[in-house]
């Protein structure tokens, strides 16, 4: 349809309308109809509109990122501030060794109910067990002082012992977590890989 015959058909409209609702919808066709026919279009061999690049020399803008996912949060936290001098290994130790110094602050991996405390385990020396759910048991061992009695319930970064090396060869603590009894690498739950 030739622009003419276009833009004079909808001014017609707009002019003769049957309702105001009809010539409201018409007007706003109209309009835009019009619009369309008046944009120029773009001539053989042109391109499409391009963004420029800076120039050389000058950093390009910034693009926006987007945020990165929250770390996971882990339930248990690590229950001494010394280095890991032994990692797990399910054959020859069932827990993790941290090194420290005597009287260094053992605090309790999370909440839960002391249900053990004592030295008649042999190879673990003076020792608490902590229960947190029906899944997990948190056991830290080799302690010189223990601070907590049985039934006591204990909060996560509660000190609940001190470092000692009490049936073992230096000063250390050996922390194990057990998942429905049975031990697990800690080091996946102390980070918020596992849960």
């Amino acid at each position: 349809m030739p622009f003419q015959n276009l833009r004079h058909g909808a001014t017609r409209a707009i002019r003769q309308p049957k309702s105001r609702a009809v010539a409201s919808g018409l007007s706003m066709l109209a309009l835009g109809m019009l619009a369309a026919c008046t944009t120029p279009a773009p001539q053989s061999g042109t391109s499409a509109p391009f963004y420029p690049l800076p120039p050389s020399g000058q950093p390009a803008p910034p693009v926006a990122q987007p945020p990165a996912p929250p770390k996971p949060q882990a339930i248990f936290v690590r229950p001494a501030s010394g280095r890991t001098i032994a990692g797990f290994d399910a054959n020859k130790n069932k827990g993790l060794d941290i090194a420290g110094n005597p009287g260094d602050p053992i605090v309790a991996a999370a909440d839960g109910r002391v249900v053990y405390v004592g030295g008649e385990l042999r190879g673990y020396g003076n020792m608490v067990i902590v229960q947190h759910n029906d899944t997990f048991l948190t056991a830290y061992a080799h302690t010189r002082t223990i601070l907590v009695k049985e039934k006591d319930v204990v909060r996560q970064g509660q000190k609940i012992a001190e470092m000692g090396n009490s049936d073992a060869d230096r000063v250390k603590l050996h922390f194990e977590i057990r998942k429905q009894g049975v031990a697990v690498d800690p080091e996946p739950y102390l980070n918020g890989t596992l849960r």
